[in-house]
């Protein structure tokens, strides 16, 4: 047992860990969509709660201390900047780990076949288009939902 400071698990161990869950969270979380967190409804956030439990124990192996904590923050800090400077660096790899914008609404058009691939109704899209300002879709020329899970927005032009 390693006490306060000392993990009971090799430095290396906690690290590949982390690399292994940071990965499989990341395809998971990549593959259940592209909502923004405070689009979540309340069974994704609870969903999201418990996923961060569940893996814990994959990542830490079972130690507490304070030294495997850090190990494992670190590791997962350095992970988060590399995904980043890759995903800068690599239209490739962005496309991989973010995902591709999608058109959901064209000349004032919902394209309901992309709401449904995207798990978003009628209903979701009007609400997110009510909070930027826009009250009927004859006002839209775009309405895109970017890898980020923010609807960004095209206005038609009067003339």
């Amino acid at each position: 047992m390693g006490g306060l400071w000392i993990p009971d698990v090799a430095w290396w161990q906690l690290v590949v860990r982390a690399v292994v869950v940071f990965v499989a969270v990341l395809l998971l979380l990549r593959v259940s969509g592209k909502r923004q967190v405070g689009q979540m409804g309340v069974a994704q956030f609870v969903a999201l709660l418990l996923i961060s439990n569940a893996v814990q124990n994959a990542m830490n192996g079972g130690d507490n201390s304070l030294g495997g904590g850090l190990i494992l923050a670190g590791a997962l800090i350095v992970l988060s900047y590399v995904f980043e400077v890759l995903t800068y660096r690599s239209k490739r790899f962005e496309t991989l780990v973010q995902g591709r914008p999608t058109l959901l609404v064209h000349h004032g058009k919902v394209l309901t076949e992309h709401l449904h691939r995207e798990l978003l109704n009628e209903r979701e899209l009007r609400a997110i288009l009510r909070h930027q300002g826009i009250r009927h879709l004859d006002e839209v020329q775009e309405a895109i939902l970017e890898s980020d899970g923010y609807v960004s927005l095209v206005r038609k032009t009067e003339g």
